[in-house]
Formats: C-alpha cells, structure tokens, sequence
C-alpha cells in the first residue's frame, strides 16, 4: 500500500513538473537561453487563480494561463529579444526579472501560504479495492497527460510544429528557409508560459501558493529539461516521470540525502549522453 500511494503521488507530481518543464523545454530549445522567469510564472499563475478563484475553477484556471501567456510575449519582445545574441545578458534580464515577478507577488498577496480549493466534483477519493486515491490527483495525471498529447500533435502534426522542430534542430537554416524564427520565439514563449502559468494553478490545491515556490520549482523543471533533452517533449515526459519518482520517494526514504539523490541523475546523464536522454540538437 505504500508503494502504490507514493507511486500515484509520483504520477501527480510528475504532471505538475511536466506541465512547468515542456513549455520550458521548447523555449530552451528554440532560443539556446535559460529563461529564469519561468518558475516566477509558475508561482504568478497559482496567485493569479487565487484571485480569480470566484469565477469559478476553469475561469481561475484560463486567467492564470492567459496572464502568463501575455507577460510572457512582452518580456520575450521588450527583453529576451532586446538581448539577441548576448546570452549571458538574457539570463540575468530573466533572472533579474524573475526577483521582480516575486518581489510584486510579495507586496501583492502577502507572505502566508494561499490554498486554492479544488473543484466540488474533484473533492474526495476514488476507490481501487481497498485503495484510496484522491480524486483531484488523478484529474491532474489525466490533464497532464491530454497536454502532452495535445503538444504533441501541435509539434509532431501541424506547420506551425514543422517550423518549430525545423528552428530547435537548426535555427539558422530555419531561418534561410525563410521561416519567421522571431515569431516563433514569441509563440513558444508565450505557449511555455501559459503552460507554466496553469500548471501553477493546478498545482495549487495540492502545494499551494506562497513566496519561495518559484526557487523550489524552477530547479526541478531544469533538472527535467537536463536529463529528458532540450527541445524534447518525449524528454521531457520522461524526466519529469523520473524526477517525480525520485523526489517523492526521497523526501520519504531517505530525506537527508533527498537532494544528493535528486541531482545525482542529471550528473549521470550529463557524464553519459550530455544532450540529455533525447535531446534534438547538439549545437
């Protein structure tokens, strides 16, 4: 029984890492920098459903993805891209910004612990035999799991994809081929932001809000991207499913070394094959 429950608790915080770490993936892939406000997103998006919580959940839950999505695409085009070519710049405009993003949700909704209610529908357990599950765990591996294959069509299935699969793999000869690599940096950034932004709505009836979670979860996403493969959403399907495992059942089994457990794959990964499990470029 113990292994089931930490098992299911696994798969529910792999679908909240997974939500935080494709869009990151794909910014990552796409433009070659680390965008630091990711985790700042994923924090905004649990405070933002907070307050649009009268709504109604599904309101609550498109605000913080909409909100997101637009502060995303103003720090890609008064920024990131304002930054072009100086990386070192990117990350610590992002980084910086990221400090601002926290610093305001501080002011804004104070320092204490927010919890979002899950929906009345979702509330209670599902019952397997003699196992109990929450409800609204399983609506969250369910939700993961119809993104992924939503993403996955967009990236696998459509033009738009192509032009992204065409600008992670080689974004100068994308960019040759005349495919507008600018726009597409807006879009991705705009789509990973959304992602991250709902992902912290969702996650907040489970983790919720307050000041601090996006440091706690901004190296966890990093930790998914590095060992799945930048630019990867198989990759990062696979490593946020092994990093859930391995954080839940350290935090457990072994606390004490629960963070020397935590990283030690990504050394292992980065020793054998430093692209990551599969990632699509090597440039």
């Amino acid at each position: 029984m113990f292994w089931l429950t930490g098992l299911f608790n696994s798969l529910a915080f792999a679908a909240i890492l997974f939500l935080l770490a494709a869009g990151f993936s794909l910014i990552f892939g796409l433009m070659r920098v680390a965008n630091l406000t990711h985790g700042a997103f994923f924090m905004l998006g649990g405070y933002i459903a907070t307050s649009a919580i009268g709504g109604g959940f599904v309101i609550a839950v498109i605000a913080a993805g909409l909100a997101c999505a637009l502060l995303g695409g103003l720090v890609q085009n008064l920024l990131v891209q304002r930054l072009a070519g100086r990386e070192l710049a990117q990350v610590l405009g992002t980084l910086g910004l990221s400090f601002i993003i926290a610093d305001q949700c501080l002011l804004i909704w104070s320092g204490d612990p927010i919890a979002l209610p899950a929906p009345s529908l979702l509330q209670g357990a599902a019952r397997f035999g003699s196992f109990a599950f929450p409800l609204y765990r399983l609506f969250l591996v369910g939700i993961a799991a119809l993104i992924a294959i939503a993403l996955w069509l967009l990236v696998e299935r459509t033009t738009l994809g192509a032009k992204i699969r065409a600008a992670v793999d080689d974004r100068e000869m994308a960019r040759a081929t005349g495919i507008p690599v600018s726009r597409l940096f807006t879009i991705v950034v705009c789509l990973g932001s959304a992602l991250a932004g709902v992902g912290g709505a969702l996650a907040a009836p489970i983790m919720s809000v307050y000041p601090g979670l996006d440091t706690e979860m901004l190296p966890l996403a990093l930790l998914v991207v590095i060992i799945g493969g930048i630019g990867s959403l198989a990759g990062a399907i696979i490593g946020s499913l092994l990093i859930g495992l391995i954080y839940t059942f350290g935090q457990i089994l072994l606390p004490d070394l629960a963070y020397v457990i935590l990283f030690l794959p990504m050394v292992i990964v980065l020793a054998v094959r430093p692209q990551g499990l599969l990632g699509r470029f090597t440039t």
